[in-house]
């Protein structure tokens, strides 16, 4: 095999054409499985006049239920407005409920109703088949170079930590 520090000029701008294809066709992957992930939830979400941030809000609080609507809104990176609109949705409908915190009476704590539970089942249902399906077909390397990929995409290092096996 040749080290690259012996290719010529015009063999290295291929190689560097070629990773820059591999990088443009990667970010165009994620468009479209972003696209095809969505799809089935969004049209749960339309029944219920809701949209992706529903989803969002639905998904972190079904996965950390007792959580404060400040370490959502860490997760989320959205507005206290923004949240709040969501949210307030959400209770109003019967799909969350919100609880005092027992220790800091200000905070608000999080967790998913019987109805949330059942929502979330039917959003989660569709997109875990696919990750599923798409994991047993790339096979357990695959699966784990994902993961890398994934996980080196994310900007945050708390966001990242949050991988961890520990903190699972």
């Amino acid at each position: 095999m040749t080290d690259i520090k012996n290719r010529s000029g015009e063999q290295q701008a291929a190689l560097a054409g070629g990773r820059e294809e591999l990088v443009r066709q990667g970010i165009e992957l994620l468009f479209f499985a972003y696209r095809d992930f969505t799809a089935e939830p969004d049209a749960i979400l339309e029944q219920y006049g809701f949209g992706r941030a529903h989803h969002r809000v639905v998904h972190f609080v079904g996965r950390h239920p007792q959580m404060t609507v400040g370490e959502l809104l860490d997760i989320l990176r959205i507005t206290k407005q923004s949240l709040n609109r969501v949210l307030g949705q959400l209770v109003r409908q019967g799909f969350i409920i919100q609880h005092r915190g027992a220790a800091d009476r200000r905070q608000r704590l999080l967790e998913l109703t019987t109805s949330g539970r059942e929502l979330e089942r039917r959003l989660s249902e569709p997109q875990r088949a696919r990750v599923a399906a798409a994991y047993r077909k790339g096979g357990a390397p695959a699966v784990e170079g994902f993961r890398k990929v994934l996980l080196a995409i994310i900007a945050d290092e708390e966001d990242r930590r949050r991988f961890e096996p520990a903190r699972r």
